[in-house]
């Protein structure tokens, strides 16, 4: 396997040196602690940092194609303990309209989705998505959709498979957000209770409104919304289990600092790729965010994050991330 992925490199990398040689460097370092007193999500750190980089062209100044690897080193651990993961893709990208990618591709700053739907340790576990992602541009907003394929059945492995749409309509100040998630989550191709196939499907839906012109800050808004989900395990729940919840959302930001405060009152969810904080009936997260570098090619931030629990417990977690790129 070694061999043949070296093999692939040598040779991807004889034929861009023949068009135009590009190429991307992304480091990324991590701190993760979250202490949690309500024992509703996992208490646990992580300590890091994932190095990833890819090779390749562009033809046309429209089709890319990149091939690259990207590993996690977890301090304290051998480096062995993760395994390398591949990038190869295709990226189409035509015009400011509409692009494509096909293939193993960085999900860093490609989605964005409420931490409720999708978590953020999904970006140090799972940095690609397996798939393909489309997203079509128009002067009022844009719409995007996405493939993740996390697993292939056999007799010993689970069938599984995320898939979401994201997009935003706006108007002036106003705008309307949407952000759907599925995921299906199969059992071994030999049958067995401990194997149940499971699906959950989870919808946010935003309007909210840019406070720019209110307030003194580079970026302000404040939007709210409906979350709803189904859920259902074969064999066990009685059909599709739903939730729905009121969501809100502030957000500001300023040169060196933000704040970001998210509400969800209502029915407690059961997304399996959310955080798990969104399963209890009322959440209150606040997040006041440092941005101590801020350069061309160097992003450094530390989070401070608060969660009220039920009403009743205060949880807090700590972020750090130092984000190093560069490339041509």
């Amino acid at each position: 396997m070694r061999v043949c992925l070296l093999i692939l490199l040598l040779l991807t990398a004889n034929g861009v040196f023949a068009q135009k040689f590009e190429y991307d460097v992304t480091f990324h370092g991590l701190g993760d602690n979250r202490e949690f007193q309500s024992q509703i999500a996992n208490s646990q750190t992580i300590l890091g940092e994932r190095t990833a980089f890819s090779i390749g062209t562009t033809l046309d100044s429209t089709h890319q194609l990149r091939v690259g690897l990207s590993h996690l080193f977890e301090f304290g651990s051998n480096i062995e303990e993760q395994k390398p993961i591949l990038t190869a893709y295709y990226h189409y990208a035509n015009d400011e309209q509409k692009e494509f990618y096909f293939g193993s591709f960085p999900r860093m700053d490609l989605i964005d989705f409420p931490l409720a739907l999708i978590t953020d340790t999904l970006l140090y576990y799972r940095p690609n998505i397996q798939g393909f992602f489309g997203q079509y541009n128009w002067d009022w907003g844009h719409q995007n959709g996405f493939v993740d394929w996390t697993s292939r059945q056999t007799d010993t492995r689970r069938e599984t498979f995320m898939a979401g749409f994201s997009g935003e309509i706006r108007h002036a100040n106003f705008f309307f957000q949407n952000y759907i998630t599925l995921f299906h989550f199969a059992g071994t191709a030999i049958h067995g209770a401990e194997s149940r196939v499971s699906d959950d499907l989870g919808m946010i839906f935003f309007v909210g409104s840019d406070l720019h012109q209110l307030l003194p800050l580079r970026k302000t808004y404040i939007r709210a919304g409906i979350f709803s989900s189904k859920y259902r395990e074969r064999g066990l729940t009685n059909g599709y289990v739903d939730s729905n919840s009121f969501m809100a959302q502030l957000y500001g930001e300023g040169k060196h600092f933000a704040v970001r405060s998210t509400i969800n009152v209502g029915d407690g969810h059961n997304i399996m790729n959310g955080d798990r904080f969104y399963d209890v009936d009322s959440y209150w997260r606040t997040d006041v965010i440092w941005k101590f570098i801020n350069s061309r090619y160097v992003e450094g931030r530390f989070n401070l994050s608060f969660h009220m629990v039920d009403g009743a417990t205060l949880d807090q977690s700590q972020q750090l991330a130092i984000i190093y790129k560069f490339g041509n």
